[in-house]
């Protein structure tokens, strides 16, 4: 099933494909993918805002770069149907490298925010040799003794919004919970990460990964510090740390030049 709508702030439209696809033991999985096709592949991973908080910065990056960028919703997020079995952040990670392998990606870059940066670093982990980089920003998911990522499934909208942004005037306008939660789709994110939104065991399997990454972080990030994100890096053996100034938790979104800036010089080192 294909669309073509045109995406906000872009010039030209951008492709909504649902593609599925069988993941071994999990079994069909269908995921709904916005396709914004040129060359030099990005799979861009959203957090727990939802699809919503990339579909900009991708436009951004498509326009800018002519790369092709891929935007995926997290099956059971923004209402998609998701399979049972896809119970953890590492199956997940199964699905888009088989996703990837339905339509004959190659040489892809995996960018993730948040949940997504886990995300990342679990698909840089299953050895796809279709990716060969990855970025993380303002990941989760490692544990690091004394910072741990703040327990977001209390907040309100407007305590979520001063510990995610350097300057709360920027956050994109919430949906309708009348107030009382941080959004639609946490119980969607809390069912891959569990209520810790963490693994023991990541932090550790995070030198398995032989791909080069970046790790960048909002110096502003008062759900997950930066020295959380110091700690992710040290644990990836060629991963860089790049703090991001001015900016906190979701930088694709409040400091999205700034963010492209960085992307592209560190690509061009």
């Amino acid at each position: 099933m294909m669309s073509e709508p045109t995406a906000a702030g872009s010039s030209r439209p951008a492709r909504t494909e649902t593609v599925t696809f069988h993941v071994g033991s999990i079994g069909p999985v269908e995921v709904t993918v916005q396709d914004r096709g040129r060359t030099r592949p990005f799979l861009l991973l959203h957090g727990g805002g939802g699809p919503a908080t990339m579909t900009g910065f991708a436009d951004r990056l498509a326009e800018r770069t002519h790369s092709r960028v891929l935007v995926p919703t997290h099956p059971g997020f923004h209402g998609t149907p998701k399979n049972s079995a896809l119970e953890s952040v590492s199956d997940l990670a199964k699905a888009y490298i088989a996703m990837l392998d339905t339509l004959d990606m190659r040489d892809v870059t995996v960018v993730g925010n948040s949940f997504g940066g886990w995300l990342a670093a679990e698909i840089a982990l299953q050895g796809s040799p279709r990716v060969s980089a990855g970025v993380i920003i303002n990941g989760i998911g490692i544990e690091v003794d004394g910072h741990p990522v703040a327990d977001v499934s209390g907040l309100t909208h407007a305590e979520l919004e001063a510990r995610t942004f350097h300057d709360p005037r920027r956050a994109p306008t919430p949906p309708n919970t009348g107030g009382k939660e941080p959004g639609p789709d946490i119980p969607a994110l809390l069912g891959y990460t569990g209520p810790t939104m963490s693994d023991p065991t990541l932090a550790k399997r995070l030198a398995g990964i032989r791909l080069p990454f970046h790790v960048l972080w909002g110096e502003s990030d008062r759900l997950v510090t930066p020295e959380y994100g110091r700690a992710y890096a040290a644990a990836i053996p060629m991963a860089t740390f790049t703090p991001l100034p001015r900016t906190g938790h979701m930088p694709q979104i409040e400091t999205p030049e700034e963010l492209l800036g960085t992307l592209l010089d560190l690509a061009d080192g």
